[in-house]
């Protein structure tokens, strides 16, 4: 579970590199994870959360309390 959004639940996506001959070979789509420590002024302390590029948006968009509101009614422990 190392390359996982604890926000946007982005993970590994597979498909297939295509080569100037044509020849399909395997290939994996990770997503950009951080790890970034953020204060909650409900529970008066930092977390650390892996998140996308995306979940950061949604962060700043949504703010730290709902987000981590959300993960926490998940049952994910932060």
């Amino acid at each position: 579970m190392s390359q996982h959004c604890q926000v946007t639940g982005a993970a590994p996506s597979f498909g297939k590199s295509i080569s100037h001959s044509h020849r399909r070979t395997s290939r994996r789509f990770d997503p950009n994870i951080q790890r970034k420590r953020f204060y909650v002024p409900s529970l008066g302390r930092t977390v650390r959360l892996r998140v996308s590029v995306r979940g950061l948006r949604t962060i700043d968009r949504r703010g730290i309390e709902a987000v981590v509101a959300e993960i926490r009614s998940r049952g994910e422990k932060i």
